[in-house]
């Protein structure tokens, strides 16, 4: 481990290498129990699916509407919550059929989504995570995320993970991790060189976090990456 400005910098071992879509525009990462529960992006190819880790087959899958670009998705009490990007609207699931159970609105962009249990934590793109009530989706309260100088911007997918809020920063090798309380950066994960140059050249920028707090296991992936990667951060 280093320090950068007094924040510790972290890297990876790579424990293990699963097969990945490199057709999947990946905008959100969730596991459970075996599976990795997937939103992907872009207008007329935005989707959610069920894949099993292991094989990287695609046991489920719901296509969005042309005019939706999908974003992150987190899973709350066997539910799928879905945001998209510039509709300012979200999409709530059965997790096992995938069936549309609800909708719900909020007034910014849709990047990240996750919960702690007791609200669903979202990131818009801005340096501000936002905390909605599960039941009605209303603003309880909202952080700044910063360092000790300047606001964090370009935080996209969100993961809730022993009490720290995980964030891959845009167009970045780089995940944050973040007080839910004060907003500040308590560290940064660099995670450059997970692909190979070759890799590199047909991949898009990294995105994807996933727990599995039963086994303690960390995943990440990217836009179009061939491979997800479980990870030990050291």
């Amino acid at each position: 481990m280093v320090y950068f400005k007094n924040i510790p910098i972290y890297s990876y071992d790579i424990i293990n290498t699963y097969p990945h879509d490199v057709s999947s525009f990946t905008q959100g990462l969730v596991y459970e129990c075996g599976y990795l529960y997937e939103s992907t992006g872009k207008y007329n190819e935005s989707t959610l699916r069920k894949v099993e880790l292991q094989t990287g087959e695609i046991l489920k899958l719901h296509k969005l509407h042309e005019n939706y670009f999908g974003e992150g998705i987190t899973l709350y009490h066997d539910k799928i919550f879905q945001l998209t990007w510039k509709s300012k609207v979200g999409f709530i699931y059965d997790k096992d059929n995938f069936n549309l159970i609800n909708k719900f609105y909020y007034n910014t962009e849709g990047w990240g989504i996750t919960n702690n249990d007791e609200h669903l934590i979202m990131s818009d793109g801005t340096d501000e995570i936002l905390f909605l009530n599960p039941k009605n989706f209303k603003k309880v309260y909202s952080i700044k995320v910063h360092d000790e100088f300047k606001p964090i911007t370009r935080l996209n997918e969100l993961e809730f993970i022993k009490g720290e809020i995980y964030a891959n920063i845009w167009k970045s090798d780089k995940i944050a991790r973040i007080c839910p309380y004060s907003g500040k950066i308590t560290g940064w994960i660099d995670l450059k060189g997970l692909l190979s140059p070759k890799e590199y050249k047909n991949a898009g920028t990294m995105n994807g976090i996933a727990y599995d707090s039963e086994n303690n296991r960390f995943f990440v992936t990217g836009k179009m990456w061939p491979k997800v990667f479980e990870i030990k951060i050291i």
